[in-house]
């Protein structure tokens, strides 16, 4: 897609998102992202050569390969959301040959799935596209329904099938969160040990995080603070839902704030909210991807280019889209992967 097309695709009601500069948290503050990340980003970290070598194949390959920008496939969803209640729209995804052909044919710079579906595939497929092995999951058959991740498999598995790196989840804020994130932990010491980089699903879960109405799990400022827990656990990439509001921590009334979070440091506008999560990956040192969130049908295309455009132009090096792309026909979800990487391939569309 050209400029115009990404324009024109995003109507009227989205044009402040290509003029706006941000008065919050200035660009030039940030880490920007570029074609050399492991020169610029990782050089003077604790990451060994390994670990530096598998950053750089994964940021180096795909479409997006050499412009410090990420455009992940992730299919755990069967999983996370059941088999069938993702696969159903496209039931050839049942087989996991089709998720990495999907990843290949879409110029992903890496695929991420289950140790299953990889361990299915690995001698065909792991040399051809970055392996990124998904350790941990919500099994979704406890009832009732629990936020929780548990491992399902090991570090040394995932190496012997080829992982370039490792992906988790912890569901910060949740009763288990604790022993979530001393596991994760544990798990990436060991998976940069053996030359693997990690990358992280910051999320929050907690009932309670719904407040007249409201819906604070998307917050900037819990979303941001996630973040932060996430980086310190040495992830190599941070992946993070879009911000969709603010204020969580003065209106559910728990952790703590500063004034400043909400006047000085972000507005309503989505990019600054998004730099808000950005900053909180070491003013962007850590890649930070946002999610593509669940298929809506019609305007998926759109909605997956905004989130580009918005994490782009926030300081953001990429977007880590599934469903949008697999629960439609293999066409179509290529069309969308490659519309989003025209996003960041796009030089007209810069750091706001």
């Amino acid at each position: 897609m050209t400029y115009d097309e990404i324009v024109s695709l995003l109507g009227k009601e989205n044009e402040d998102l290509f003029t706006h500069e941000s008065k919050t948290i200035s660009k030039d503050m940030l880490h920007k992202t570029s074609g050399n990340v492991v020169d610029d980003q990782f050089i003077n970290s604790n990451r060994n050569p390994q670990v530096l070598k598998s950053i750089a194949s994964l940021y180096n390959h795909g479409r997006l390969g050499g412009t410090g920008y990420l455009s992940i496939l992730p299919i755990d969803q069967g999983i996370e959301h059941t088999g069938g209640a993702s696969f159903a729209p496209n039931p050839i995804y049942f087989d996991p040959e089709h998720i990495i052909k999907l990843a290949i044919e879409g110029g992903c710079n890496g695929v991420a799935t289950t140790y299953g579906n990889l361990a299915m595939m690995s001698r065909k497929y792991a040399h051809k596209i970055p392996f990124v092995v998904k350790i941990n999951h919500n099994e979704l058959l406890t009832y009732p329904s629990k936020f929780d991740q548990i491992m399902f498999g090991s570090i040394r598995e995932a190496w012997n099938l080829g992982a370039t790196a490792v992906g988790a989840t912890i569901y910060f804020g949740s009763e288990e969160s604790s022993r979530q994130i001393v596991e994760v932990a544990q798990a990436f010491e060991e998976a940069h040990s053996l030359g693997m980089a990690t990358i992280l699903w910051c999320y929050t879960r907690n009932s309670s995080f719904k407040k007249d109405g409201i819906d604070y799990h998307v917050a900037a400022d819990l979303t941001g603070q996630a973040n932060h827990l996430g980086v310190t656990i040495q992830a190599d990439v941070i992946k993070q839902k879009l911000p969709e509001n603010n204020e969580g921590f003065t209106t559910i009334n728990f952790s703590k704030s500063h004034p400043k979070m909400y006047s000085d440091l972000a507005s309503d506008n989505p990019i600054d909210l998004c730099r808000y999560q950005v900053a909180n990956c070491y003013m962007g040192r850590i890649g930070l991807i946002n999610s593509g969130g669940a298929s809506g049908g019609d305007s998926d295309k759109a909605d997956a280019v905004k989130t580009a455009v918005i994490n782009k132009r926030a300081g953001g090096s990429g977007l880590i889209l599934g469903r949008k792309a697999f629960q439609r026909p293999v066409a179509e979800g290529v069309d969308i992967l490659n519309a989003v990487q025209d996003v960041y391939l796009e030089d007209k569309i810069t750091l706001a």
